[in-house]
C-alpha cells in the first residue's frame, strides 16, 4: 500500500517488505520497541523507525502501514503435531471456539448431509464439554440423529469416543469385539456396543478406530497440509516443532512436508521428530533412522529436530485425568539401550512424560548414563506436559542440562485434574515458575490437534490467567506469567529448543523476517480478550503469508480445498467468537439469538405439555386504554 512519505529510492540494497507505523515488540533488549522493519531475502535488515527504513525503500519494495497496530515476533509453538494435522486437517470438523453443543451438533448434521457414501464425519480434538454452555458431551442419540447413515466418531480428549450406529459398523465393532488392552468398548444391556468408547487409559483404542477412517490421496494432501499450514498463520504462527505422534510413520507421512518444503510452499518453518511406532522394535528404528539421517538435516524451513516424544512404548505415560496414573512395569533397561544408541550418534530427543514417578525413573537412567560420561554429550534435551514434576526432578533436570516444554492441556483438562487431584496439585500444574526460576529454557506450545486447540492464544491465555476454557481457575497468580514472559515462551524458546536461537525468536537484524501484526494489543487487551486475538498479517521470510482486513489480497493465493465436500470449504477451521468488548450491534445480534432460543425451549415445553400451547400475550398497563 502506498505510504506518503516513503519515497523509493534507487538502490541496490531495496527491502524486499517494509512494514511501518507499528507498535513494535522486538523481544530484543537492545532495542525492545520499534516503529518500522525492513526485511531483504528473508531476513531482517533494519529495525527502527521511518528514518530508518527509508533508504531500504526501492521501486519493487512493498511498503504495508500497520496503522499503529501491535506487531510481534511470529509465535512458534515447541509441541504441535502439524505434521500429522496437515494430512487430515480437510476431513475434520472443528468444533475449536464453538460455544455450544446445539451449534456443535448443528454443524454436525449439516455437514452428515453433505458427506459422500463412504467418508465419515470425524471430530477429532480441540474442543472440551467444559467449553459448552451445556457443559457435557454429545450423547449417541444425538449423534444417530444427526446422521443416521453417514458414520460419526467424536473424540473428547484422550479419554473417548462418541460413535453413531454408521460408524460401529464402518469399524467393525460388534458384540464378540475384545476390549483392547488399556480401552474399553462400553456396552449396553444386550452385550452390544453403544457406541462410547474409553480410554482406560491408553489412548490407542480411540487412535485405531480413528485410523479406519478413509484417507486422503495424492495431490489432496498438500492441498490440505498448505490449508492447515494458512490456519496456523491466522493466528501469527510462523513456526513449529512437530512432536511426532502415533500413527506418524517415517518416511511416508513426512513425505507431504518434503514435497512441499522442495517446492518452496511451505509457509510454517518445521523442525520434527521421529517417533517409534511399534513396541518391540523401537531400537531397530532408531538405528535405521541414525543410519538414514543427521540431526538438523535441512534447512530453515524443514530439518530434522531429534527423537521422541516417545523413545520406547513401554515408558509411556498416558494422560488421561479422568483415569488414575498408569502403573509401569520395569522398563529401564529397553528405555536405557535407546538413550545410549541416541547419545553416541549425536541425536537430542524430547520425552513424553505427565507425572513426576515418570520423570524420577526416566532421571535415574540419565543420570547413570551421565556418571560415564555420555550424557547429554552436548545434544539437546527436554522432557514435554510434567504437569505433575517436583521440584526436586527440576534440580535434576537442570543439572543435567536439560529442558522443558510445556502444553495447556489443563485449558481443557484442568476440571478432571482438580476432580482426580484436587486444587492444590492442579495450582502447580505444571510449576511454571519453579521451571522458570530454575533458568530452565521452557517453551510453549498448545500438543494440537487430538487434544487442545492449535490456536495459541488460547494456550497464551492459559499461562497468563490460569483459567481453563472452562472458566475455572487453576492456577493461582504464584504459579502464573506476565505477557511478555508468556510470548517469549512462545518464541525465543521455542527457537531455543530447536537450536535457532539468534536466528528467530526476536526482531533485530539478522534474524529471520517473521512477524505478525495482531487485531488487538496482546500487551493492553483484557486478560479474558488474549484468546480472541488473531493476526491481520503474517509474515515468514519476508513472505506474506496470511493478510486479512485491510490488508486481504496481500498473501499467496492457494488452491481451492478439496475434496469439494469437506468441513473446512464450508465451516472454516477455528470458529471465532466475539470477545468482551462487544460492539452494540453484535449485542443485539446476540440478544436476538437468545430471544430464538428461547422461543424453541417454550415450544418444546408445550409440546410436552408443561406450559400452555400458545405464547402467553404480553400486556403492558401503560399500553392500556
Amino acid at each position: 500500500m502506498p505510504v506518503g512519505g516513503l519515497v523509493p529510492r534507487a538502490t541496490d540494497n531495496a527491502a524486499d517488505l517494509v512494514v511501518r507505523n507499528a507498535k513494535i515488540h522486538t523481544g530484543d533488549p537492545v532495542r525492545p520497541q520499534a516503529e518500522a522493519i525492513a526485511v531483504r531475502d528473508g531476513v531482517i535488515t533494519v529495525v527502527g523507525d521511518d528514518n530508518d527504513v527509508a533508504p531500504q525503500v526501492g521501486p519493487a519494495t512493498k511498503v504495508v502501514d500497520a496503522l499503529g497496530r501491535r506487531l510481534i515476533p511470529g509465535l512458534n509453538d515447541a509441541h504441535l503435531h502439524v505434521i500429522r494435522g496437515g494430512l487430515n486437517y480437510v476431513l475434520e470438523l472443528r468444533w475449536d471456539g464453538v460455544p455450544t453443543l446445539r451449534q456443535g451438533l448443528a454443524m454436525l448434521r449439516e455437514q452428515a448431509a453433505r458427506t459422500p457414501k463412504g467418508q465419515w464425519v470425524r471430530v477429532v480434538g480441540g474442543w472440551s464439554a467444559e467449553q459448552f454452555a451445556e457443559r457435557r458431551l454429545p450423547t449417541v442419540a444425538e449423534l444417530n440423529a444427526a446422521a443416521p447413515d453417514t458414520p460419526v466418531f467424536v473424540l473428547h480428549l484422550y479419554q473417548s469416543a462418541v460413535l453413531n450406529r454408521a460408524a460401529l459398523k464402518a469399524a467393525g465393532f460388534t458384540r464378540d469385539t475384545p476390549d483392547p488392552r488399556g480401552g474399553q468398548i462400553v456396552r449396553g444391556r444386550d452385550g452390544e456396543p453403544t457406541g462410547m468408547l474409553l480410554a482406560a487409559p491408553s489412548a490407542l483404542i480411540l487412535y485405531s478406530t480413528l485410523a479406519k477412517a478413509p484417507v486422503l490421496e495424492g495431490e489432496d494432501k498438500k492441498t490440505s497440509t498448505r490449508h492447515f499450514l494458512r490456519e496456523l498463520n491466522r493466528f501469527g504462527l510462523t513456526s513449529a516443532i512437530d512432536a511426532a505422534g502415533g500413527f506418524q510413520n517415517f518416511p511416508d507421512n513426512y513425505s507431504t512436508v518434503v514435497e512441499l518444503a522442495k517446492a518452496g510452499q511451505l509457509s510454517l518453518r518445521i523442525a520434527y521428530h521421529l517417533f517409534p511406532q511399534t513396541a518391540g522394535q523401537e531400537i531397530d528404528d532408531l538405528t535405521r533412522w541414525i543410519e538414514m539421517a543427521d540431526p538438523e538435516d535441512g534447512d530453515e524451513w524443514l530439518r530434522l529436530n531429534g527423537a521422541g516424544e516417545n523413545l520406547t512404548w513401554a515408558a509411556a505415560d498416558f494422560e488421561n485425568f479422568a483415569q488414575p496414573r498408569p502403573e509401569h512395569a520395569d522398563y529401564e533397561a529397553e528405555f536405557e539401550k535407546a538413550v545410549r544408541l541416541l547419545m553416541e550418534n549425536g541425536w537430542g530427543f524430547r520425552l513424553h512424560a505427565t507425572y513426576d514417578e515418570t520423570i524420577r525413573r526416566d532421571l535415574a537412567v540419565f543420570e547413570k548414563l551421565a556418571a560415564e560420561g555420555l550424557f547429554p554429550a552436548g545434544n539437546r534435551w527436554l522432557f514435554d506436559h510434567a504437569e505433575t514434576v517436583s521440584a526436586d526432578s527440576l534440580d535434576r533436570i537442570a543439572a543435567l542440562g536439560g529442558a522443558m516444554s510445556v502444553q495447556n492441556r489443563l485449558s481443557f483438562q484442568g476440571e478432571a485434574f482438580v476432580r482426580r487431584y484436587g486444587p492444590g496439585a492442579a495450582a502447580d500444574a505444571p510449576p511454571i515458575r519453579a521451571m522458570l526460576e530454575r533458568g530452565l529454557t521452557v517453551g510453549a506450545g498448545t500438543d494440537a490437534t487430538r487434544v487442545s486447540t492449535y490456536n495459541p492464544w488460547v494456550a497464551l491465555h492459559w499461562l497468563v490467567t490460569g483459567r481453563t476454557i472452562g472458566d475455572l481457575v487453576v492456577r493461582p497468580p504464584h504459579n502464573r506469567v506476565d505477557r511478555r514472559t508468556a510470548l517469549a515462551m512462545f518464541t525465543e524458546a521455542g527457537a531455543a529448543l530447536s537450536g535457532e536461537e539468534g536466528l528467530k525468536g526476536i526482531l533485530r537484524p539478522g534474524c529471520f523476517g517473521d512477524l505478525a501484526v495482531l487485531s488487538e494489543d496482546y500487551f493492553t487487551v483484557p486478560e479474558p480478550d488474549i484468546a480472541h486475538i488473531e493476526s491481520l498479517l503474517t509474515v515468514v521470510g519476508g513472505r506474506i503469508v496470511y493478510a486479512t482486513a485491510e490488508y486481504e489480497g496481500l498473501d499467496e493465493e492457494l488452491p481451492p480445498v478439496s475434496p469439494e465436500w469437506s468441513p473446512v470449504a464450508h465451516f472454516g477451521g477455528y470458529q471465532a467468537t466475539p470477545g468482551t468488548g462487544l460492539s452494540g450491534a453484535r449485542q443485539a445480534e446476540l440478544l436476538g439469538q437468545a430471544v430464538a432460543e428461547s422461543e424453541q425451549h417454550r415450544q418444546w415445553r408445550a409440546r410436552r405439555g408443561l406450559t400452555p400451547e400458545s405464547a402467553s400475550s404480553f400486556f403492558d398497563p401503560c399500553f392500556s386504554l
